[in-house]
Parts: C-alpha cells; structure tokens; sequence
C-alpha cells in the first residue's frame, strides 16, 4: 500500500485507529476559534483527493459547526401557542454550511471544495479548501485556473461545490 491508503485507512475509524490522540486533537478543536486558518491539512489523502495541491494560492481552513436541532428563537412578543416556536428544517448539509461559512470570512478567496474531519455530540469539523483567484501562480496552473473566472468566484453559494451538488441530490 502506498502512503495515502495508510492515511485512508487511519481516518476510517480514527477513534480507535489514533485512540487517545484523537481525544487530544478534539479537545483541542474546541478550544480553538470556530474558523481556523491552518498551515497543512489533517488529512493529506482526503485533501488531495479533492483538489488541494501544496503551492502557494492555496488556504486551508479549520471550520466547526453546531450539530443538532435547529430551532428559532423564543419571540419576544406575543404569540398564541400553536404559533410559539417554530422548528426548522436544515434543507442544507453541514458540510455546505460550513463552506459558506468560510466563504463569507474570505471574500477574496474562492471555495474549492471540503471534507469532514470529525464530529461529537455538539459539533462537527471541516476542512475546506481555499484558492486565491488573484495569485500568479494559480493563474499560470492550467489545471486550477478554471477558479479564476468571474462565475466561479462565488461558487459555493451556487451549490457548486461538492457539498452543494450532493445536498441539490446532483
């Protein structure tokens, strides 16, 4: 086996491939902000895969969302009961929330792509890929220039992305 099917192969059940050092990375990934910045992704083969290369124009970024139900705030005025609280539907996965999210942050920069690192109880953490469109480099690279075009630059709010074409039943 090559070095990115070990890598796959730790990440299928990375709780009791890594055991106690996934606990730490978790435990850690809470304290830290919502949207991170990172230097390397945490999972190389998963990266790669959807399109990450290791040049300069590319950003990776750490991005955690709340799990669980989606309810509406309490009015603060009056309401008849069958009217109180509404409790929404998330038509969109949280992956595609997660890059819009990040796509928000970084306008300057455009979303690639994504994939889940993990997810407990309360949260769940993506890494998402970021391409600055502006970058001479990403503007030479025939294989990734596609990004740099106007209709792109906003591509995960679209459903563009992979998220998005999944979440669009595409």
């Amino acid at each position: 086996m090559g070095l990115y099917k070990y890598i796959k192969e730790a990440w299928k059940k990375p709780r009791e491939n890594q055991g106690e050092a996934f606990k730490q990375k978790l435990m850690e990934w809470r304290r830290d902000p919502v949207t991170l910045v990172i230097q390397h992704p945490t999972r190389l083969d998963r990266a790669r895969s959807v399109g990450y290369r290791a040049k300069q124009g590319y950003i990776i970024v750490r991005q955690r969302v709340m799990r669980g139900g989606h309810i509406r705030p309490d009015f603060s005025g009056g309401r008849r009961p069958k009217r109180y609280t509404q409790r929404l539907d998330l038509r969109k996965n949280y992956q595609q929330v997660a890059e819009e999210r990040v796509a928000k942050k970084y306008v300057n920069l455009a979303v690639l792509n994504s994939y889940e690192l993990a997810k407990d109880g309360k949260h769940a953490w993506f890494e998402v890929i970021l391409v600055d469109p502006h970058h001479p480099v990403i503007i030479a690279d025939p294989r990734i220039n596609w990004i740099c075009k106007q209709s792109n630059q906003s591509r995960v709010f679209a459903g563009k992305t992979a998220a998005g074409k999944r979440g669009r039943g595409l």
